[in-house]
């Protein structure tokens, strides 16, 4: 028996388990191979991606479940992400590819859930185009969410557009009085048939489709991508709101390229992460009456330039002042959150 002056490295016992396999680093591998996809769905911590960015390739099935890489930390991926990931071959297994890089987005679509809440929450990433769907009637036209989607597609230096539905049950003389001074793309939809227009204005973009419950944006999805099968619902005849169909935000290809990205119907639109100074962006039909504003006007004081021009405009500019008015004191006169109707 060895006495332990004659002990050596050879003698002591390594426990399983216990070692070091490798020393710590702050180096990360390289992942030279992963590939690039784009994420076209969320759902609980998986995420759905497409991995080749042409429209017509995804169609026909390119699409793996992915789960994020720890190196990722609390760095968050929404639809529309663009993303690097390795281990994509799952073909009959049920491993899952991981997310090891989200890549720098080019726009990041925010809103918070009212107007006083500092939480930002992002809806889609990498949007190049914002459709505001609103309907004639059943339910009615919501010239608050209007405003307020476009103040957030300015603020994201996304391009809006508007979509008109339901034409067939009322007129949209007022929306078309409303933002045609705006320059803005309209459309109108009749029979849920989608004008050729529209289908043009929406290749090769990537639009995220925005609006109210039960106006008629997942009938307008079905009708673009036919086979996208999104749920559609009815309108409460007593609240006159719709019932929400759509759960989350998915992104479908278009033949022939683009992407169109269906949203959950939204009941208010809180824009307590934009500066008050860009709202006036989305109201360039009142630029000509700012030009009298004393410097660093608020736009909703006694000296306002806009008092003395807005009297000798129509009625539908007027509501426009009104509706910049209430978007800059909504901050601090909301209790807590944005009412449904505006």
């Amino acid at each position: 028996m060895k006495t332990h002056e004659r002990w050596d490295e050879d003698d002591v016992r390594i426990r399983p388990g216990r070692t070091k396999s490798r020393p710590r680093t702050k180096e990360r591998p390289a992942h030279a191979e992963a590939e690039t996809g784009m994420v076209i769905a969320v759902d609980r911590g998986r995420f759905t991606v497409a991995l080749s960015s042409d429209s017509n390739e995804i169609a026909m099935g390119r699409q793996i479940f992915a789960i994020k890489s720890r190196e990722l930390g609390r760095k968050g991926i929404v639809v529309g992400d663009l993303v690097d990931l390795i281990g994509s071959d799952t073909s009959g297994t049920d491993d899952l590819a991981r997310i090891v890089r989200r890549q720098e987005r080019s726009s990041n679509l925010r809103r918070t859930a009212d107007d006083v809440d500092p939480v930002e929450r992002i809806i889609v990433a990498n949007a190049t185009q914002m459709a505001i769907v609103t309907s004639t009637a059943d339910p009615e036209p919501s010239f608050g969410l209007i405003d307020r989607a476009l103040v957030a597609a300015f603020d994201a230096e996304i391009q809006p557009i508007l979509i008109i539905t339901k034409t067939d049950l009322a007129s949209a003389d007022a929306l078309n009085a409303m933002y045609g001074p705006l320059e803005l793309p309209v459309f109108t939809v009749t029979s849920r048939v989608p004008p050729a227009e529209l289908r043009e204005a929406l290749g090769n973009e990537v639009t995220v489709v925005l609006g109210h419950s039960g106006v008629g944006k997942s009938t307008l999805v079905n009708a673009i991508v036919p086979g996208s099968l999104r749920s559609t619902g009815h309108v409460n005849t007593v609240t006159g709101k719709g019932r929400h169909t759509s759960t989350s935000a998915l992104a479908l290809a278009l033949v022939g390229g683009g992407w169109i990205i269906d949203t959950p119907g939204i009941r208010s639109f809180g824009l307590a992460h934009v500066d008050a100074d860009q709202f006036i962006r989305a109201f360039p039909d009142l630029g000509p009456g700012i030009q009298d504003c004393p410097r660093a006007c608020s736009h909703d004081e006694p000296d306002c330039g806009l008092n003395s021009w807005i009297e000798l405009q129509p009625a539908n500019v007027q509501e426009r002042l009104l509706s910049l008015r209430r978007l800059l004191t909504a901050p601090t006169q909301l209790p807590a959150a944005s009412p449904d109707a505006y």
